[in-house]
């Protein structure tokens, strides 16, 4: 397949088109069956085009995505400042505290930690209310 950008010598319309090969693309044309679709013009023919090439080199599509991920990487870390200052940390013991804050309704200032997919699935099962937010290391920024 083959995409070609064609534009209407009768109105000046310019757009895309795809083609089995280019030797289908000559077939068609050298037969006057490519039509413009905006005034049925027979009057088609290929215009220049650029190539679209991927740089290895490149890390990122465009500035726009670059800043885009700075910006969400700077939300979770605000999210995280307020979860350290607002909540107990109780490391890998999330699901067992949980359960103890849930089962014996004992008040807390809330807790935050490490938990598996598994334990989340059980404490979601015994009803246990329960969020997950992605975490940024240190390491990571």
């Amino acid at each position: 397949m083959i995409k070609y950008k064609l534009v209407c010598k009768n109105c000046n319309l310019v757009f895309d088109s795809w083609f089995a090969s280019s030797n289908e693309y000559e077939r068609l044309y050298k037969k006057n069956l490519l039509k413009c679709h905006n005034c049925n013009s027979i009057k088609v023919s290929k215009t220049l085009m650029a190539p679209n090439t991927i740089s290895k080199k490149k890390k990122s599509n465009n500035d726009y995505e670059i800043k885009k991920i700075k910006n969400i990487n700077k939300e979770i870390k605000k999210f995280q400042k307020f979860i350290k200052n607002n909540f107990n940390y109780v490391g890998e013991n999330f699901a067992y505290e949980a359960r103890s804050i849930h089962y014996n309704k004992k008040k807390s200032k809330g807790i935050y930690g490490s938990v598996s997919k598994k334990e989340i699935k059980e404490l979601k099962e015994e009803g246990i209310s329960i969020e997950s937010i992605p975490w940024i290391e240190k390491k990571d920024n």
